[in-house]
């Protein structure tokens, strides 16, 4: 990436949580200016399919984050055991279509956890420092 391009990046980011992650009322507790954050609320992040989170990509996302209940604390029993399956299987496919798999990340949140948000989202732009923009938006 040319320095000119570093400095007007700006990533987005796609993240995909369970509702009861956060509850109905609170939005995901991150405002930032140095990326543009998409939030898809889902009743269980056990219903994260690859079609949507390759759909993210598509519409223009740098990076997609799940976060899923804490292993052993899903209301749904397993919801967050099948995403993490699901978020692994994509990753190889992503590294197969030259997008690689470090733009997709998993992470367990407990719920209302703003400052577990907030450092998945700093990881998340951490790794895109060194990726860039989304070769295939």
């Amino acid at each position: 990436m040319t320095a000119r391009a570093e400095k007007d990046f700006r990533p987005v980011i796609t993240v995909f949580h369970c509702i009861n992650t956060f509850s109905e009322a609170e939005e995901l507790p991150v405002s930032r200016d140095d990326c543009e954050i998409r939030s898809v609320k889902l009743a269980c992040s056990g219903m994260t399919k690859d079609v949507y989170l390759l759909r993210a990509f598509e519409a223009g996302a740098d990076a997609v984050a799940v976060f899923a209940c804490p292993e052993g604390e899903c209301r749904y029993i397993s919801g967050n055991k099948r995403a993490k399956k699901r978020v692994e299987r994509l990753k190889k496919l992503l590294d197969e279509i030259g997008l690689g798999e470090r733009r997709l990340a998993l992470f367990n949140v407990s719920a209302g956890d703003a400052e577990a948000v907030k450092q998945a989202i700093d990881d998340t732009l951490e790794v895109l420092k060194q990726l860039g923009r989304n070769p295939a938006a």
